[in-house]
C-alpha cells in the first residue's frame, strides 16, 4: 500500500498536509469495479431506452407527475394531501405496470439498479483517504466529558468512562441538569490540558469552543446519534472506543468553527423548515411526523413562517426561501459519492445553500437547474423582522435578527486517533461527474485522484 505525503510551512498557524491517498491493491481494484460496474449500467440503460422508445419517454413523464402529486401532498393538509398521495400512488403503479409488463424489462431494470448502486459503494472505496497527521506531545491531564444518554446510551454501552480513564483521562460524566459548559471551565480552572467530548454535535460545540477559547487540544468521540462532526473530521464513527486514543498516540490537524450571533456551531444552522420541527416538542419522538405536519406551515398556501432576507453571492436581495442552511465549511450536495458530508473542514469560509420555495423551485426545475443554490462565503446575514427559528447542530433556538454568520478560520486543535482516516470521506472526491470518472481511471493507474492539500493545516505544536 503506497502513501502521498507532503508536509510544508504555510503563512500564518500550523502546515499544509498533502493528500495520503491509498493506492494499494484494494483501492486500485474498487476503482476499476467502479468503471466497469458503471460503463455497463450506462450500456444497458441506453439499450433499454433504444429498444423501448418511445415507450421510456412516457415512463418518464409519468414518474415527473407522480414526484409533483407527491410535493403538492407535502405542502397540504388533510383531504387535499391524502388525495394527492393516493393519485400519485396510482401513477406510480401505472408506470411499474407499463415498465414491467415484460419479465425482461423488469430484469434489465433491476440490472442497471444494481450496477448503479455497485459502482457507487466500490467509488466511495476507491476514494478513501488516510493523512498521517504529525506527531504531537500527549497530554498530562485530558479530560473525557460524556453524556451517558447520548446515541442510545452509547457510552455505557462501550464503557467508556472506564476505557478513558485506563488511557490516563480523568472522565466526567454530564448529569441531568448540569450545565456543560460550567464543569468544561471547572476542569479548565484546575488545570486540564486537553479536552474531549462523548456526546451529541450539540455537546461537541460546547467544548470545541472552550477548547479553542484556551488554545487546548480537543477530540471529538463519536457517542452521539449521528456524529456528523465526528465523520468529516475523519474520526472513525465505528470504532467509538479507538477514538480515545486520540490523547495517547493521535495527530493533530487545525480545524475551522463557525459562529452565528456570537454562537459557536461545529456543523450547520438551519433556518426555514428543519428549524421550525425542531422548536415543537413531539419532534423528538416522532421526527418525520413532525416534518410533514410542518411543511404546510412554513410552504402552505397559509403558510406563517418569518420572512428572511438575505443576499445571494450577485449582492442581489431575496426574501426567504423553503430552507436557508449555513455550514461550518460547505457540504456536497446532490452528488452521487459523498453527498452530505464536508470535503473540508479547514477552507476558512461558510458554506450557504438555500431550497427555493415550490414557485421558485419550479421555475429552476424548468432550466434544468437544481431547486437549490449553495456558495461559500467567510461572512453571511440574514434579516427578519421577528425571532428566527433555528436548529443549531440540531438542537433548537430562537434567534434575534439580524442573524450575523462568520467563520473563525484554524481556531481548533482536533487530535485524531492514529489509526483512524484524519479527513472526510469525501476529501479526495473530485467534483463532477468527469472529474469523478477521471479520478478513478487515476486511481486504477495507481496513481492519486486529485491534485492539492486534502487538509489544509496541521499542528506545528510537534514533539
Amino acid at each position: 500500500m503506497a502513501f502521498s505525503f507532503v508536509v510544508r510551512k504555510s503563512k500564518g498557524s500550523g502546515s499544509v498536509a498533502q493528500v495520503s491517498h491509498q493506492t494499494g491493491t484494494n483501492e486500485r481494484a474498487a476503482a476499476i469495479g467502479s468503471l466497469l460496474f458503471g460503463a455497463l449500467a450506462i450500456l444497458v440503460a441506453l439499450e433499454i431506452a433504444v429498444v423501448e422508445f418511445p415507450r421510456g419517454l412516457i415512463v418518464v413523464g409519468l414518474l415527473v407527475l407522480a414526484g409533483v402529486l407527491g410535493g403538492l401532498g407535502l405542502i397540504s393538509r388533510g383531504l387535499i394531501r391524502v388525495g394527492a398521495w393516493c393519485v400519485g400512488a396510482l401513477v406510480l403503479g401505472f408506470t411499474f405496470g407499463v415498465f414491467v409488463e415484460d419479465e425482461w424489462n423488469l430484469a434489465q431494470g433491476l440490472l442497471v439498479a444494481a450496477l448503479a448502486a455497485g459502482s457507487f459503494a466500490l467509488a466511495r472505496r476507491a476514494f478513501s483517504v488516510r493523512v498521517p497527521l504529525p506527531d504531537v506531545a500527549a497530554p498530562e491531564r485530558p479530560v473525557l466529558f460524556f453524556n451517558p444518554k447520548s446515541g442510545g446510551g452509547k457510552a455505557e454501552e462501550f464503557d467508556l468512562a472506564a476505557e478513558a480513564e485506563a488511557r490516563g483521562y480523568r472522565a466526567v460524566e454530564l448529569t441531568k441538569g448540569a450545565d456543560l459548559r460550567q464543569l468544561v471551565q471547572a476542569e479548565v480552572d484546575t488545570g486540564a490540558d486537553a479536552l474531549a467530548m462523548a456526546g451529541g454535535d450539540g455537546s461537541q460545540a460546547v467544548v470545541a469552543e472552550i477548547a479553542s477559547e484556551h488554545g487546548l487540544p480537543y477530540a471529538c468521540i463519536p457517542a452521539g446519534t449521528r456524529n456528523h462532526f465526528a465523520l468529516d473530521l475523519g474520526v472513525d464513527r465505528e470504532d467509538v472506543v479507538g477514538a480515545l486514543d486520540a490523547f495517547v498516540d493521535g495527530g493533530e490537524r487545525l480545524v475551522d468553527l463557525a459562529e452565528v450571533n456570537g454562537r459557536v456551531f461545529v456543523n450547520n444552522v438551519s433556518l426555514g423548515i428543519y428549524a421550525e420541527a425542531v422548536q415543537k416538542d413531539e419532534y423528538r419522538e416522532a421526527k418525520i411526523k413532525t416534518l410533514l405536519d410542518t411543511i404546510p406551515d412554513v410552504l402552505g398556501p397559509d403558510g406563517e413562517a418569518p420572512e428572511l432576507d438575505w443576499r445571494s453571492p450577485s449582492g442581489k436581495k431575496h426574501h426567504s426561501g423553503a430552507a436557508i442552511l449555513v455550514s461550518n465549511n460547505k457540504y456536497r450536495l446532490g452528488k452521487a459519492v459523498g453527498s452530505g458530508t464536508r470535503p473540508k473542514i479547514d477552507d476558512g469560509k461558510l458554506g450557504i445553500a438555500v431550497l427555493a420555495d415550490p414557485v421558485a423551485a419550479g421555475h429552476r426545475l424548468r432550466k434544468f437547474q437544481t431547486p437549490w443554490r449553495d456558495w461559500d462565503a467567510p461572512t453571511f446575514e440574514v434579516g427578519a423582522q421577528e425571532q428566527v427559528a433555528a436548529g443549531i447542530d440540531g438542537e433548537a433556538a430562537m434567534l434575534e435578527p439580524p442573524l450575523k454568520f462568520k467563520i473563525r478560520p484554524g481556531a481548533l486543535r482536533v487530535r485524531i486517533a492514529r489509526q483512524h482516516p484524519g479527513a472526510s470521506p469525501s476529501a479526495a472526491v473530485p467534483d463532477g461527474f468527469m472529474k469523478v470518472t477521471l479520478g478513478l481511471l487515476r486511481i486504477a493507474l495507481g496513481k492519486p485522484p486529485v491534485e492539492g492539500p486534502v487538509v489544509e493545516r496541521v499542528s506545528g505544536n510537534t514533539q
